[in-house]
């Protein structure tokens, strides 16, 4: 039983790895906080849907442009001063939302400031987040990267779970700014577990091609083409938010308390995967795994569209959130291991954007498909093309399946 429970051997073999794990695990939380914060002023300033869904753009759009930039920044440079240069530009831009929720509060006119400030913390982010996911396989031997990897996504589905709820009482019961300095007060522990860290610069000679270097890279390397097709073809066509009203409306009378469970089963699966992580992360065949776990989240979101039961429909959503954990879990080792350092960066930025881009494509699709016949139909059909997708992807992609983690990397861990 104990080989099935999430692997903490990288806690205990690496002080650095440890030291960094905490130090993003608290300043993700603290990003949680502020994201609920910054909904809660938006929607206090304006009572506006179109307004609240402008926060996301604001997000979304620093990520496209930057992304791949800071990714060839992280193949070029120190990526621990990166990433204290972004923990002290985040704590800094918390400590302006915190400044400016004193001043103005919730009125209209704060409006465009948090938008601003927002779409800065989103930069910051998107230059910190490709040095950052190129750190794990510089502290850790090749076999200790997957459970790396799930401790992480562990500490991110925490976050995601506890952060909203702890955000909501920190401004019922402390007020705005309060919650914007508990998210200043986070990037301090991410400040002091990046500086933990030894030198990280570039382990090789970095190529020369810029960001055009790195695309190529991705469209012609077999194992890491096959893990950005897979998440695309889970994402895309199989992405099932959208459609939980009015799954939730049609099926289970719109009870907003079942329509909430909706939205919690598929993290209470992801977490309950993370927990048991063991069972994946000392296999040696993550492309195997990565495929079939994709091609379980395909079918249980497929089979939602038939169930009329509340019960039977969260069950569903729970295979299908621990299948996804499990599924980013392997792609990530895969891209950490199957890429060398020098690409580390501009992959990594490159798996940020397919992993934030697609999940909106496929919650576009899903609305307008619903739109065009109805939720059932959607959440089917999504779920079929999305394992024929799986398939081909399978059969075109035979590198990715025979793919086998070695037991150690010397150039690796001669770096830690």
């Amino acid at each position: 039983m104990r080989h099935l429970l999430i692997d903490i051997t990288p806690l205990r073999t690496s002080p650095a790895f440890r030291r960094f794990f905490i130090g993003r695990a608290v300043s993700g939380l603290g990003g949680q906080i502020s994201v609920v914060a910054v909904m809660y002023q938006v929607w206090e300033a304006t009572h506006s849907p179109f307004w609240s869904g402008s926060v996301a753009l604001a997000q979304l759009v620093p990520m496209l442009t930057i992304g791949l930039w800071g990714g060839a920044v992280a193949d070029r440079a120190d990526r621990r001063s990166i990433l204290l240069v972004t923990n002290l530009t985040q704590l800094v831009l918390a400590l302006l939302l915190m400044a400016q929720a004193l001043w103005l509060g919730t009125s209209p006119s704060s409006l465009g400031l948090v938008l601003v400030l927002v779409a800065l913390m989103a930069a910051a982010r998107s230059v910190a987040a490709p040095a950052g996911m190129g750190v794990i396989p510089r502290l850790l031997a090749t076999n200790q990267v997957a459970a790396g990897l799930a401790l992480n996504r562990l500490s991110f589905q925490g976050s995601m779970l506890l952060g909203p709820a702890l955000g909501g009482l920190i401004i019922g019961y402390a007020g705005l700014e309060i919650a914007y300095a508990v998210d200043a007060a986070s990037f301090v522990a991410g400040f002091l577990g990046v500086l933990g860290l030894p030198a990280l610069a570039p382990a090789t000679r970095t190529s020369g091609g810029g960001v055009l270097e790195g695309l190529r890279f991705a469209a012609t390397q077999p194992v890491v083409r096959g893990v950005l097709l897979v998440d695309l073809a889970a994402t895309v066509l199989a992405m099932p938010v959208s459609l939980f009203p009015l799954v939730n409306e049609t099926r289970f009378g719109g009870d907003p308390r079942t329509l909430g469970l909706l939205l919690t089963a598929i993290a209470v699966g992801g977490v309950g995967a993370s927990l048991f992580s063991g069972s994946f992360t000392r296999r040696s065949r993550p492309g195997l795994i990565t495929i079939g776990a994709a091609a379980v989240w395909g079918a249980s979101l497929g089979a939602v569209g038939l169930v009329t039961s509340p019960w039977l429909c969260l069950a569903l959503l729970a295979v299908a959130g621990a299948a996804d954990s499990v599924s980013v879990v392997t792609r990530g080792t895969l891209i950490q291991l199957a890429v060398p350092d020098d690409l580390r960066g501009r992959t990594a930025a490159i798996e940020m954007i397919v992993g934030a881009g697609g999940p909106e494509i496929g919650n576009l699709r899903g609305g307008a498909v619903a739109q065009l016949t109805s939720g059932s139909f959607a959440l089917v059909s999504g779920g079929i093309t999305c394992l024929l997708a799986l398939a081909a992807v399978g059969a075109t992609s035979r590198p990715l399946l025979s793919f086998r983690t070695g037991a150690t990397d010397s150039k690796i861990a001669a770096t830690r």
